[in-house]
Parts: C-alpha cells; sequence; structure tokens
C-alpha cells in the first residue's frame, strides 16, 4: 500500500450510487440522505465497493479526494481552509504533527461501538495515547523483495541495499521518512535521528544508495518487480504480497536490524460540519465485515481481529500480508520532527533524488 499515488481524484460516489440503484429504500429510516462527507485518503487503499456498501447502509454520501504521500496530505491540509475536508488517513507521525497544530476534532468513543475489534497492540501508541484523535485503519512495513531467479547476493537487512552489485537494480519508495529511516536504521540509528554529526553520517550512506535505485515509485512499485525492471525492492509489504501473487520467485524479507514500520489511522479534521456523519464512517470501517473487504484487496497489516479472523489462513498465514508479530515489535514507528530537522532531511533527500 499501492497506498501511494501521486494522482488527486475526486469521486462523486453520488452519481455512481443513483446509475446503480444502491440508494433504492437504503438508510436507517428507509430516506435517502442528502448529507455528504469529504473524506481525504491515500490512493488504492480504500476500496470503492466499501464507499459504496456505506453509502447503502446509510445514505450517507462519499466525496473522496487521494494523496500521495503524508507531506502531501499535510500540505493540502494547511492550505485548504477548515471544513474542505471532513475525514483523513494520516499515518503515525503525521498524526502527531496533525495534534500539535491543533488540526483534529477528538473523537466520541461512544459512538465507536466497534472499536473493541482493534487489537490491543494497535491501541494507546505514543503518537496519540488514549487515542482521542485517531483510530487504526491499516498499518505495515518498509519490507525487502527480492527476486531469487534472478538476485545472487543473500539479502537479509537494510545495509544489504547498499551494496555496490545491487547497482540499478531496487524499486525504493518514494517517501523520503522511508528511505533516511531506512538507512539510519541500517547504521543502528533512530528512524528519527536528530543529532547533526549523526545526521550527516546517515547522509554519507544515502548517497552510496543513489546508483543501486532504478526507480522511485511508491503508486504501484509491484508493477516494477513483476515485470522484472527491477529485482530488489525497497517497498511496503502489501505490494510485495501483491507482487508474489504474479511470480511465486519473488519473496519478502523483513530487515535484521527491525524494519520501518507504519499505522494509518482514521481521523476528523477541525472544522468539519459533519461531524456525526464522520464518526458513523468510523465506526463502519471498524466494522470486522468493513475491514475484512479492504483486506481482501489491498493486503496490508490488519490490527482489526474480527476481520483477521474472518479471513482466515490465506491472509493469517502469509508473511508478507500479516506480518509476525516479533517483526513488529523489534521494528520502529518514525515520530514527527521538529522544522529545522525535516529542512536537513528535506536537503538529504533533495541531494539523493538530484
Amino acid at each position: 500500500m499501492g497506498r501511494k499515488s501521486r494522482k488527486m481524484r475526486v469521486a462523486i460516489m453520488l452519481v455512481f450510487a443513483l446509475g446503480a440503484g444502491l440508494l433504492a429504500g437504503c438508510g436507517d429510516s428507509g430516506s435517502k440522505s442528502s448529507e455528504t462527507i469529504n473524506i481525504f485518503v491515500w490512493t488504492e487503499y480504500v476500496p470503492d465497493s466499501v464507499f459504496e456498501k456505506f453509502e447503502e447502509k446509510t445514505g450517507i454520501h462519499c466525496n473522496v479526494s487521494t494523496y500521495s504521500s503524508n507531506e502531501d496530505m499535510l500540505a493540502k491540509v494547511k492550505s485548504e481552509a477548515e471544513g474542505t475536508y471532513d475525514i483523513v488517513l494520516p499515518s503515525d507521525y503525521a498524526v502527531e504533527q496533525l495534534i500539535a497544530q491543533d488540526k483534529l476534532m477528538k473523537l466520541d468513543k461512544e459512538k465507536l461501538t466497534n472499536l473493541g475489534n482493534i487489537k490491543d497492540a494497535y491501541l494507546n501508541l505514543p503518537y496519540d495515547p488514549g487515542n482521542d484523535y485517531s483510530v487504526p485503519y491499516q498499518g505495515g512495513v518498509a519490507a525487502i523483495a527480492v527476486n531469487t531467479a534472478k538476485v545472487d547476493k543473500e539479502i537479509t537487512s537494510y545495509h544489504d541495499l547498499f551494496d555496490e552489485s545491487l547497482a540499478g537494480s531496487i524499486v525504493a519508495l518514494d517517501d523520503y521518512r522511508a528511505v533516511i529511516g531506512m538507512t539510519a536504521r541500517s547504521m543502528g540509528y533512530s528512524m528519527s535521528e536528530t543529532d547533526a554529526d549523526k545526521l550527516g553520517e546517515i547522509q554519507e550512506k544515502l548517497l552510496t544508495l543513489k546508483d543501486n535505485i532504478k526507480l522511485y515509485d511508491s503508486d504501484s512499485p509491484k508493477s516494477a518487480l513483476i515485470s522484472g525492471d527491477c529485482t530488489v525492492g525497497f517497498v511496503w509489504s502489501a505490494e510485495i504480497a501483491l507482487a508474489m501473487n504474479e511470480n511465486p520467485d519473488i519473496q519478502v524479507v523483513y530487515p535484521s536490524e527491525g524494519p520501518y514500520v507504519f499505522m494509518d489511522n482514521w481521523c476528523i479534521l477541525k472544522g468539519s460540519s459533519h461531524f456525526d456523519a464522520s464518526m458513523k464512517f468510523i465506526n463502519f470501517m471498524l466494522d470486522g465485515e468493513s475491514a475484512k473487504m479492504v483486506s481482501e484487496e489491498f493486503p496490508y497489516l490488519c490490527p482489526n481481529e474480527a476481520a483477521v479472523e474472518a479471513v482466515g489462513e490465506e491472509y493469517s498465514g502469509n508473511p508478507a500480508k500479516n506480518p509476525p508479530e516479533d517483526v513488529i515489535a523489534a521494528g520502529e514507528y518514525v515520530s514527527n520532527l521538529d522544522t529545522e530537522t525535516l529542512a536537513v532531511y528535506d536537503e538529504m533527500w533533495t541531494k539523493l533524488k538530484k
């Protein structure tokens, strides 16, 4: 998750629903609602069928826009007037940043009757203690994909991605926190390192990765792996799972250093004029059947126990779709950084991609 795309779309689901006859007789009272919620999410991450089911059930219409990175989302939220979007789907550190900027509304957890479906391990995380502002949707790991039919080198770690033998072979996430974080992790440093001397060391190593990366792609990195254009990937675990479906020579490797771990979350933006409808949507997404529909189409780490049970062994027994608990425990979530440090990260990223 892929999870990221640089294309922005606005899906007016009401038009689709009316055309398909989905709204006939729907909603709790049998009447059609004219209410619309504006939802801002990662591309290829929430199935259209789930939006349609929510509309059919409630009569509340979903106006969906998409973004390609947390940074794109944060910039858009900052530039738009309050109320432009009701619901947003930020990753962990972006939740922390939105809270710090007073951009989120507190959730009414009494209305989240399905919150009990979320496994305790994915609640009360440091970026939002108590889940006052966010609830988990899906997560995962920035893992390593290896085409075992074409790569002779044994790859077991992030550090191995810097080997000169991999020149021109890697598809990497177009995500500066992930790539710089992976580099730091390969050196035994934090993925959210702030020490100036250590950042200098990280930059030096990061630049040695330049020749190995053939393609930056957070939209659909699985495509380069499936086609064989790239034989190694630093990509989201779910993308590896989808690539493995097409080519069994592709295998997932979880780095020995412990991986980059992320969790994306449902939040309601300050200024929303559709708070109750937004709460209904978030509670709907916490339902086991809704989460099952998501996992079947986009097989990221699913924190919803009811969905995992419903999907069964096909999900739980696949290490790319369902990263082992010890892998998650050994990993690290990135955290929000101060403006000065972010400027250093941005400069490092610019030099890498120059």
